[in-house]
């Protein structure tokens, strides 16, 4: 790697942009390879979404845990990835990728510095994301008193009345995991189905029918309510004409889950070979541009499931294949990490 990056930065084998789950099982299998590696997140902390959205939140389809809080995934995951010393970068976003005047290689371009790599490894989870917002009187004035789109902590709900928003797999586990910590746990959702994994459903409908969950299905929010924070959320049942059948729910805090609007930013601008918001990728995980790699929920392929376990998979596929195209010489077979002696 002749060409430089800007500022003092040493050249690096491959940066991966991205520090969430993906991210950091790409960064260590990397390191595996006893590659250079450079890490990039416009997020102040590692972890991704698991960290931003729900770190209190169980995980339950990581192989090895029979359940795992968001949190501890990412402290086990950083210990994982951060053995092999990679170069970190939080609170910096990288803005455009520049090709090298070798024909091989990038300058990784951010609003703090230029980065010169060998390859690049895209695991930017969503893209830049932001929650989906409900307009409804009240719900943007109480903001942050009451209202409330990611969760605190667990232990801050006790003795509360929680009302939650939504019928996806967030809204459902956070039903389940306050369930024994609040006061009284209220789940709101527009219809009877819901986007949650069958098994979670299967335990929040068990504690509905034991009294500890009340659940209002074919509910939407009309208005919450309150002086300096939160007081009351206003529902309605939705399959009534008139717009009657209205009631009042006293609350401690309301949480809206209702999912999370997301676009590429300047990934958007790369020239990358696009689908539906996500990056197209083969199955090396190659992208259309030379030496640019990509893996997790940012990706697109026939047959794609956006699951951690499958970002895993191709997190290692595509970091095996970015080191080769900065290493040509190498194998792509990194062998069995059994075989080798740390």
């Amino acid at each position: 790697m002749s060409d430089q990056g800007g500022g003092s930065a040493a050249p690096v084998d491959i940066t991966v942009i991205g520090a969430g789950p993906t991210g950091l099982f790409a960064a260590f299998y990397a390191g595996l390879r006893d590659a250079k590696v450079r890490i990039i997140d416009a997020l102040p902390e590692l972890g991704g979404q698991l960290t931003a959205l729900y770190p209190e939140k169980y995980i339950y389809d990581v192989a090895g845990f029979p359940k795992v809080l968001a949190k501890d995934l990412v402290k086990y995951q950083a210990e994982q990835a951060l053995q092999f010393d990679p170069a970190v970068h939080l609170d910096e976003r990288v803005e455009a990728l520049e090709p090298c005047d070798s024909g091989r290689g990038y300058t990784v371009v951010t609003g703090k510095g230029r980065y010169r790599t060998g390859a690049v490894l895209i695991a930017a989870g969503l893209g830049a994301f932001q929650p989906r917002i409900l307009k409804a009187p009240g719900v943007a004035e109480h903001e942050g008193r009451g209202v409330r789109y990611a969760p605190r902590p667990l232990d801050s709900y006790a003795g509360q009345n929680v009302v939650i928003v939504g019928g996806g797999d967030s809204a459902v586990d956070w039903v389940l995991a306050l369930k024994d910590r609040a006061r009284s746990v209220t789940l709101v959702h527009r219809r009877d189905g819901f986007r949650a994994h069958q098994a979670s459903l299967k335990l929040m409908m068990e504690a509905v029918n034991a009294g500890q969950v009340r659940l209002l299905t074919f509910h939407e929010v009309k208005a919450v309510t309150g002086n300096d924070s939160a007081e009351e959320i206003v529902v309605y049942d939705n399959r009534v004409k008139d717009g009657g059948r209205e009631e009042v729910i006293k609350v401690d805090e309301v949480l809206f889950m209702l999912g999370y609007i997301a676009n590429l930013g300047p990934i958007a601008d790369w020239r990358l070979d696009l689908e539906k918001g996500t990056i197209k990728v083969d199955t090396t995980m190659a992208t259309n541009l030379p030496g640019v790699y990509a893996a997790g929920d940012i990706v697109t392929y026939p047959g794609k499931l956006k699951l951690i376990a499958t970002g895993y998979g191709e997190a290692a596929i595509a970091a095996n294949h970015a080191f080769v195209y900065a290493h040509p010489e190498a194998k792509v077979s990194p062998g069995h990490s059994s075989e080798t002696q740390r």
